[in-house]
């Protein structure tokens, strides 16, 4: 299983590093990142793979957004298969 994580706001150091350390920390693994920076604005889309989670998924959305909020960050994660059924619609 799948989920897209997706990270907006103001650039700063260390953004993919603590988002990839909370992925790293539940056993979920990137699979594949792609970033920009547009003058001090940061996007970024993760593909993680969450089949071997030691949380819910739900459980770490939640926590991910939380950790967005205290960043001054956008983070969401969104399941692979919402996600293509919202764009298959």
């Amino acid at each position: 299983m799948r989920a897209v994580i997706t990270v907006i706001g103001k650039d700063m150091v260390g953004i993919l590093a603590k988002v990839s350390n909370e992925c790293a920390k539940h056993n979920i693994n990137v699979l594949e990142v792609t970033q920009s920076i547009l003058q001090d604005m940061f996007a970024m889309i993760m593909m993680v793979e969450i089949s071997g989670s030691d949380v819910p998924f739900t459980q770490f959305a939640e926590n991910i957004g939380k950790m967005g909020d205290e960043m001054g960050l956008s983070i969401h994660a969104m399941h692979e298969d919402i996600f293509n059924a919202m764009h298959t619609i």
